[in-house]
């Protein structure tokens, strides 16, 4: 579990890093208008998501059933999420939105998945 639990870390930490960078090209290297939007919308919910899934492979570390599949959930659907996002900005490819409701649909999986890790957690 811990190599694992190892890689949505790294995986939770490099969507952060995203998510900054996103968020400052859309505050300081963008005009007011879509791009703009898509970018910040991608940063947040990146932002977001990176922190659940750090918070879930942490309690998947201290044994919550079903947490690690919430981390790898939230991970990946933020991931998504927000890569289409940027990509839409950045290359005008609008067909890119459809991929990011696949996004969305993982980001929801993983919170359920990790409300089932929380009420059915016993010590």
């Amino acid at each position: 579990m811990g190599h694992r639990l190892g890689w949505v870390i790294g995986w939770a930490g490099l969507l952060g890093f995203s998510a900054v960078a996103a968020g400052a090209f859309a505050a300081h290297g963008l005009g007011d208008g879509k791009p703009k939007a898509w970018l910040q919308t991608g940063g947040e919910y990146g932002m977001i998501h990176a922190a659940a899934a750090l918070g879930a492979a942490l309690l998947a570390r201290q044994g919550a059933r079903h947490a690690e599949a919430a981390a790898w959930a939230l991970a990946a659907g933020g991931t998504v999420f927000s890569a289409s996002l940027y990509l839409m900005a950045f290359t005008g490819q609008l067909w890119l939105g459809a991929v990011t409701p696949v996004g969305g649909l993982a980001m929801l999986a993983g919170w359920g998945l990790l409300a089932w890790a929380g009420f059915s957690w016993t010590d």
